[in-house]
């Protein structure tokens, strides 16, 4: 079952997305699901299969854009939830919430100057945060990270964002009494959303790539790894298969790579995983 903290907290950011598109100037709100059978999890050497949904809203306004997810994630056994029972059993799989803001300031667009050069748009200013929490019979998360620093923005068809950021991450999972904060550490961001044509059919390519240094210690004193984080997808509008317009019906292949998950080092099970997804959203 869905922990009714997980509901409200869905339901209070779908209310927050909906609110950022008033004075857009342009805006894409889509529902998806992706899912797959080779996902991994620290400190579990099983292959989990998780079904995930998603709201995810994108807009644009006169001096730079909004980027709004969440997710939720419901694995099966292999990632047991945590049970309320004597005997610790869990028969149902975990059931995670994440969420993800970010809004790009243009500098360009607040000076009134063109910034481009060379292959570069322009240039700006990226700041937002994570936060989530899992309902699992082992770790718990309850991460919460804000992130900033500054984005180079490519002259491609769609987008292509290069970031250095900064991220100030805590989390509080069972059997840490205060929420530990760790040490502030640097990340290379990547993301990018490509549409393109093959003959009357419309695609996307579209995805993030980031490396995230270690964050020092863990909450219970162990050290951390550097990560890799890679997640891509090719979608396709259906009608366009059929010589249609775009309908914003999309279905594709999505491939997640993730090294040193979480900042856990290599010798750790479940720290390496390489998740093959079906994919498909709608856009409104």
């Amino acid at each position: 079952m869905t922990h009714p903290r997980n509901i409200a907290l869905t339901l209070l950011l779908l209310g927050a997305a909906t609110t950022a598109t008033q004075g857009a100037d342009w805006s894409d709100t889509s529902l998806g699901w992706r899912g797959g059978t080779t996902f991994r999890e620290p400190y579990n050497d099983q292959n989990i299969k998780k079904n995930i949904v998603n709201l995810t809203h994108v807009s644009g306004y006169a001096y730079g854009t909004n980027f709004f997810n969440v997710d939720m994630l419901i694995s099966d056994r292999n990632d047991p939830a945590r049970a309320n029972t004597p005997s610790g059993a869990a028969e149902d799989g975990a059931q995670e919430v994440y969420v993800v803001y970010r809004h790009t300031l243009d500098a360009g667009k607040v000076l009134g100057l063109n910034l481009g050069v060379g292959p570069l748009r322009g240039f700006g200013l990226t700041a937002g945060g994570d936060l989530n929490e899992k309902a699992d019979a082992g770790y718990g998360s309850k991460k919460r990270m804000l992130v900033v620093g500054p984005t180079a923005m490519f002259d491609v068809p769609g987008f292509l964002n290069v970031s250095v950021v900064a991220l100030v991450e805590s989390n509080q999972p069972y059997g840490v009494s205060e929420r530990y904060t760790y040490k502030t550490h640097p990340a290379l961001d990547v993301s990018w959303g490509m549409p393109f044509k093959l003959g009357t059919t419309a695609w996307t390519f579209a995805g993030y790539a980031d490396y995230i240094a270690a964050k020092g210690d863990n909450e219970f004193g162990g050290a951390t790894s550097p990560e890799i984080h890679l997640d891509a997808k090719l979608m396709v509008d259906v009608a366009t298969l059929w010589g249609g317009k775009e309908r914003g019906f999309l279905v594709g292949a999505a491939y997640e790579y993730w090294k040193n998950k979480f900042g856990n080092p290599q010798e750790v099970d479940g720290s390496l995983a390489s998740t093959p997804m079906l994919r498909a959203e709608y856009h409104f």
